[in-house]
């Protein structure tokens, strides 16, 4: 080989071979199993149906279903920009004692499982919930606690999002405009609204992806009467064994999702471009006025009643008026339900979770690696988008791929405990790019130009040179792969064995039988969820640096 070749070979391996594992482990773990099913579902007889849509989407029930999911993800997005907006202003604006507790405690929502979001509405509004029990009034059964759920675990979305971006606008631009006679809402609506915009949109967009694929709020407190598109994917492959139907039901989904997806990027980039911000420690005063005072008072009581209530209610019923009794109960093995005692699901969790960790970060890591390259072309700039797609293609259908599809040499893996991190791995990796990406973009490229001409390799320039300044950040990535990890349930419920059953899997199981004991049980394990998870959300509030990813 000339050199000429050798050396065009080398900066084609340099540029491409960090995204080369991460693109295998789509490839096989995504993108396979999620074909295999929708083929499978979309033959019969050896040949395809492609008339089975048309006949899918005729059906009245399936039309309801698709009217719902939209319906819900829209009315429960507008509910979260409107009630979540004042808390980002005051978060961006305003200087006050507690601010960085509030932060974190408006955040711990975000990174409960949603099976663990479910359950403390239960324990709010449902069967024997404190309304239940104060008036006689129960909302398990209307769309009201699916609504307020979703508000409830998308708070801080639009929180982190829009309150970061607001945090770094200029306030002299609105008070010029002040100056020159215009209203506090003029000012407002003409100056601060426009270049918000975009991070409004952006939330927006996220928030609604995550309700219109919305699986465990749905599946725990929408019954029989309501049902998203992910919540009837599972009845149709669990339920039904209607293969034919989940896979067109997929497909819309997917079809949706990869719109959302496209319209978030496109928004992202405005917000990157069209704005100069100033630094956020600039812009932060005290609250001045009894307005002021009194949106601040509004935002904290919306915390507390909004976030803190239901969380509290939960820890309270875990109790209920036996004491530990619901706790000890967990370490008795019933040979119903679970094979084992219900409280190994912890131990199975945290184990599955650290697999899945270490299995997110080094996918995740190499990804970030190679959307970095100034050198990268249209496949690499693509592949940022594919990276997100687990976030919005349904789990329920990655989870029973996994068993469809990995079921022959070399790749028969239904038998093995590592077919759990990785479904959990698939989520997390996203979060790793995104945590990692802005602070390897911020590493002076001349830095590692320097370590390459004192002949050091791309590995060792990387350990050398980038390692050292993504280290927090890294560790960042870890602790939300490690938390997502920890309450995945869509694809986790299809392939969990009923030996080694997860938090979030054991939790729905036990609310899914009657009982007392049953309920105190599920409220107990959900308690122990949630407080793992905010242990991991405060360790990671106190390794975030201002360059690190929101989410």
């Amino acid at each position: 080989m000339s050199p000429r070749r050798t050396g065009r070979w080398r900066r084609n391996a340099a540029r491409l071979g960090p995204m080369a594992v991460p693109a295998a482990f789509f490839a096989v773990f995504f993108a396979y199993p999620v074909a295999a099913i929708v083929a499978r579902g979309l033959k019969a007889d050896g040949g395809w149906q492609p008339g089975r849509i048309a006949d899918v989407l005729a059906q009245s029930d399936v039309r309801q279903v698709l009217w719902f999911t939209l319906w819900q993800a829209l009315v429960s997005t507008a509910l979260t920009l409107v009630i979540a907006l004042p808390g980002a202003y005051a978060l961006a604006r305003f200087d006050f004692p507690g601010k960085q507790v509030l932060r974190a405690v408006i955040t711990v929502p975000f990174v409960l499982p949603t099976v663990v979001v479910g359950t403390a509405f239960m324990a709010l509004v449902g069967r024997g919930g404190l309304l239940d029990e104060l008036w006689g009034a129960r909302l398990d059964t209307t769309v009201w606690a699916i609504l307020l759920a979703h508000v409830f675990f998308n708070y801080a979305v639009v929180v982190r999002t829009v309150g970061g971006l607001w945090a770094q606008l200029d306030p002299r631009q609105e008070e010029a405009a002040r100056m020159l006679g215009a209203s506090r809402l003029t000012a407002w609506r003409t100056v601060t609204l426009p270049a918000l915009a975009p991070a409004v949109a952006a939330a927006a967009l996220m928030v609604f992806l995550f309700t219109f694929t919305s699986f465990g709020v749905v599946q725990i407190l929408g019954g029989p009467a309501f049902s998203t598109l992910e919540v009837e994917i599972y009845r149709q492959t669990a339920d039904l064994f209607d293969l034919s139907t989940a896979a067109v039901l997929t497909l819309i989904q997917f079809v949706a999702v990869g719109a959302i997806l496209a319209l978030h990027a496109w928004t992202v980039r405005r917000r990157e471009t069209a704005l100069r911000l100033v630094d956020a420690s600039v812009t932060a005063r005290p609250p001045r006025g009894a307005g002021q005072w009194a949106l601040l008072g509004g935002v904290v009581a919306t915390v507390v009643v909004l976030l803190l209530l239901p969380l509290a209610v939960l820890v309270q019923r875990s109790f209920g008026s036996a004491g530990l009794a619901y706790y000890r109960a967990l370490t008795e093995a019933d040979g119903g339900v679970f094979l084992v005692a219900p409280i190994e699901a912890i131990g199975n969790s945290l184990s599955y979770a650290v697999a899945a960790t270490v299995i997110a970060v080094v996918i995740g890591g190499l990804a970030a690696v190679a959307l970095t390259r100034r050198d990268a072309g249209r496949l690499v700039r693509g592949f940022d988008a594919l990276l997100m797609l687990p976030l919005g293609v349904s789990a329920v259908t990655v989870g029973f791929g996994f068993l469809i599809a990995l079921d022959e040499p070399p790749l028969d893996l239904r038998a093995s405990w590592i077919l759990v991190p990785l479904a959990q791995a698939l989520v997390g990796v996203p979060f790793v790019v995104r945590t990692m990406l802005p602070v390897l973009r911020a590493v002076d490229v001349r830095l590692r130009e320097a370590a390459s001409v004192l002949g050091a390799s791309p590995w060792r320039a990387w350990r050398e040179v980038d390692l050292p300044l993504v280290r927090r950040a890294l560790l960042i990535a870890a602790g939300f792969a490690f938390a997502v990890s920890l309450g995945e349930f869509g694809a986790t419920v299809f392939i969990a064995r009923p030996d080694n059953p997860t938090l979030p899997v054991a939790v729905a199981r036990l609310l899914g039988r009657p009982g007392d004991l049953n309920y105190g049980q599920a409220m107990a394990l959900s308690t122990i969820l949630m407080i793992v998870c905010a242990v991991a959300l405060l360790v990671l509030e106190r390794l975030r640096t201002d360059r690190t990813g929101e989410f």
